[in-house]
């Protein structure tokens, strides 16, 4: 099979990959028949399952608006996955011109179709580093160039802490992310909790089974846990909630159940 120039010679399109499990559930076209097949099955084992990509995007959309209103300007989105519909830098430069956004992401599939995107926009840029190791984030000397650390900054971790297991300790490196942005600085978190109810949690338990065939497991976190991933940021109201209840807009689709908690912290 010919391959888009985005893609490397070392990348196996045949193993599903979130990110690109993602952009297809959201209507993009960088995915390939695995993770189009992923998707269906999944949609098989929890119907609507779309819908909370597109609650997850939908939020993205409300928090980076409301981000430029309180005046940041720079942008840390890290696991931001293929562009597709609603980048974080086409949202956020409607607001202000100069935002300056930089995306990371551990996929290189993502990243090299990333750069091939922003070649003209001088204020973005994508790199490939790991969220389990936020050093290599912080001191890339491409975030460094583009992101002035000394001023507010925006970290947004939407739909990724949830594939960090316990061992990687996503307590540690959300501290580590929080003490190397200024004061004034803001978060924005959407994360997988586990569902009580019989009919949904087993569809859920399903779901993150088959999320076992990929190289991103899923690990679902209880409310009280993802709370304690926000420690030492002032949570905005109205705190750690639904997804689609956060600042919410009017709503084209059903309101997801609430296995996907949203919050956005301001560190004071």
């Amino acid at each position: 099979m010919d391959l888009p120039n985005w893609v490397s010679a070392s990348t196996d399109t045949t193993v599903p990959n979130a990110a690109r499990v993602y952009d297809y559930m959201l209507g993009g076209g960088h995915n390939f028949a695995a993770d189009r097949a992923f998707a269906e099955e999944m949609e098989q084992i929890m119907p609507g399952a779309h819908v909370y990509a597109s609650a997850t995007r939908a939020f993205v959309d409300r928090t980076v608006r409301w981000l430029a209103e309180q005046g940041i300007h720079q942008f840390l989105d890290i696991g931001s996955g293929i562009p597709t519909v609603g980048n974080v830098h086409q949202i956020a430069q409607r607001a202000t011109p100069h935002a300056r956004v930089v995306y990371i992401d551990i996929d290189p599939v993502a990243v090299a179709h990333s750069e091939a995107l922003l070649t003209a926009d001088p204020h973005t840029q994508i790199f490939q580093a790991d969220l389990a190791h936020p050093d290599q984030v912080l001191s890339h000397p491409g975030v460094l160039k583009l992101l002035d650390f000394t001023q507010p900054v925006a970290v947004l971790l939407n739909a990724v802490v949830h594939f960090l297991p316990d061992t990687a300790h996503p307590e540690r490196v959300i501290a580590q992310l929080r003490d190397a942005v200024a004061p004034g600085s803001f978060l924005t978190l959407t994360h997988g909790t586990a569902i009580q109810q019989t009919e949904l949690g087993d569809q859920q338990n399903r779901a993150r089974e088959l999320y076992q065939r990929t190289p991103t497991a899923l690990y679902f976190r209880t409310p009280n846990q993802i709370q304690s991933l926000l420690t030492g940021w002032d949570l905005i109201d109205p705190g750690l909630v639904p997804v689609a209840d956060w600042n919410p807009a009017p709503r084209l689709f059903q309101p997801p159940t609430p296995g996907m908690l949203a919050a956005v912290g301001r560190k004071p």
